[in-house]
């Protein structure tokens, strides 16, 4: 039920909004260390800064230079666009269970070696070791099963490949994603709270998201979208403010070996 949930709300979405401009849906990323170099961004890319720096922290340990990078949940096609356009891979496959918005990223994201599929993370249509990367950005809550998702993550991946995840839950089920993500078939290799950056991000992109559902929402449906989109005010944002509601960010490898 949770899946046929999402997948019908992001279906609306791709249908209904088909303004190629809204790119990412993510709740974005801004750095507290000063010492935390920000992403140099094309002036077209400048107004999705906040959700691209997500996308630029959760690769940032990684060199994607001539990989093959698949993408799970990439919704309407941002984040895939910018690991295509910005980091180098040979290919990046951005993978989505919804048809409208994998038609959305095909008639409006265009990079090298970008391309979109549609499927569902828990059966991927990939053969075994297809990929060096695999991202997955604010998806894996609307999974009926990580367990699953993680299995076909470590079939699709090539030993010493990464998983590279951000995501959100509430206080007590981040509890039980961390305890997945370790007893699971990859090696965790950092799992880090990026709670404090989301929350800023969000506050610093507060102005140009309600500037985004003015214009492109329908006024009765704003209420329910504020809370989707996190702006402040909203309850998802106070309980993200509460600490009841944790963002992390984690890197996973398959090993070279088979565990024993």
């Amino acid at each position: 039920m949770r899946q046929l949930g999402w997948r019908a709300l992001y279906e609306v979405l791709g249908a209904r909004v088909r303004r190629p401009e809204w790119t990412f849906m993510n709740y974005g990323y801004a750095p507290l260390d000063p010492d935390e170099e920000a992403p140099v961004l094309e002036p077209a890319d400048e107004p999705d800064r906040m959700c691209i720096q997500l996308y630029d922290h959760v690769v940032g340990a990684v060199e994607l230079r001539g990989t093959d990078v698949l993408e799970v949940g990439c919704g309407r096609g941002g984040g895939s666009s910018y690991l295509a356009r910005y980091r180098g891979p040979a290919t990046v496959t951005g993978v989505d269970l919804s048809r409208s918005a994998i038609a959305l990223c095909r008639r409006h994201r265009h990079a090298p070696g970008l391309s979109f599929v549609r499927g569902d993370a828990l059966d991927l249509p990939f053969p075994d070791e297809s990929f060096d990367v695999v991202v997955n950005v604010e998806s894996s809550h609307c999974y009926p099963s990580v367990e699953a998702f993680l299995r076909e993550v470590h079939r699709v991946l090539r030993p010493g490949g990464s998983l590279l995840l951000a995501d959100l839950r509430g206080q007590e089920e981040m509890s039980e994603l961390r305890g997945t993500l370790r007893e699971g078939p990859l090696e965790v290799v950092e799992m880090r709270d990026i709670t404090a950056n989301v929350c800023a991000a969000l506050e610093l992109d507060d102005d140009r998201r309600r500037a985004l559902l003015d214009a492109w929402i329908p006024r009765p449906f704003h209420r329910p979208f504020e809370r989707f989109a996190a702006v402040e005010g909203s309850s998802t944002h106070a309980r993200f403010k509460a600490g009841e509601n944790r963002y992390a960010s984690a890197r996973l490898v398959r090993a070279t070996t088979a565990r024993a």
